[in-house]
């Protein structure tokens, strides 16, 4: 067998061992492991490595598009510091993702723009770089596939869908529709995943209003038993950033035009 066939029928086998690292460097590294003296181990360490280095990034690039996360949420861009009852140790903790190996829930609290969602988002974003399924979704567009499928006699099939998702985040759970047959599907889902999968919710309204998604005390017992068993609670009730960025913007103003007129 000639050098030329030779190296046809390894790239062949690298191809149908699915190592497409192996197939791109051998060559380049081949070179590189002469010229340096490294020995045949070392060489097929540095294959491996980049082998398991560049899988990792394509399934972490895979699991972010997966994941639909809003674009910029940043754990690092959260400000901890404006929320006394929040830790950078609990944050940490939970960016690690042994509550997803717990079946924990993730529960949100706080007045509109303090950033729930950032905060949910920036931990789907860890968990993905981790290697975890995540899905993040707005309530109301959740709750319509939901009622989409029921429709067609698929939601058990969509429940198994989002089954195999580790951590669902839902957002906004505040705002869906107001109607019974929207609740009542959010709650069939929510029962599915108890103690199976983690769920995140972010919340405008606390749990003592809960009734007005839910409809009835009943539901609205059964649901919030179900989420508060086996989670942590998060409670953002700092001032707005959209009021903070406005105030700061409009004092920059005030300066320049006070300097302007002198």
């Amino acid at each position: 067998m000639n050098a030329v066939t030779r190296q046809a029928e390894l790239e062949a086998i690298l191809t149908a061992f699915h190592l497409p690292a192996f197939s791109k460097h051998y060559q380049q590294f081949a070179r590189q492991a002469e010229k340096e003296k490294v020995d045949h181990v070392g060489y097929l360490y540095q294959l491996a490595k980049t082998e398991s280095e560049e899988r990792h990034s394509r399934r972490t690039e895979r699991l972010m598009r997966q994941a639909k996360l809003p674009e910029g949420k940043r754990l690092t861009e959260f400000d901890l510091k404006r929320f006394t009852g929040l830790s950078e140790s609990q944050i940490s903790e939970l960016a690690e993702g042994l509550c997803l190996d717990n079946t924990e829930n993730v529960l949100i609290f706080g007045n509109p723009g303090t950033g729930k969602t950032h905060l949910a988002a920036a931990l789907g974003r860890e968990w993905c770089l981790r290697g975890r399924q995540t899905m993040f979704t707005s309530a109301s567009a959740l709750v319509q596939d939901l009622l989409c499928a029921k429709r067609d006699l698929k939601l058990n099939n969509l429940l198994k869908k989002l089954d195999r998702f580790d951590a669902l985040i839902i957002d906004d759970i505040s705002y869906i529709p107001q109607d019974r047959e929207e609740t009542d599907v959010l709650f069939v889902l929510l029962s599915e995943r108890y103690e199976r999968r983690s769920l995140v919710i972010t919340s405008n309204l606390p749990f003592s209003q809960w009734d007005r998604i839910f409809k009835d005390a009943v539901t609205t017992m059964a649901a919030v038993d179900r989420l508060v068993h086996h989670s942590t609670v998060l409670e953002l009730n700092g001032e707005s950033y959209r009021v903070q960025a406005a105030t700061r913007k409009n004092k920059r103003e005030s300066v320049s035009s006070n300097r302007g007129q002198k």
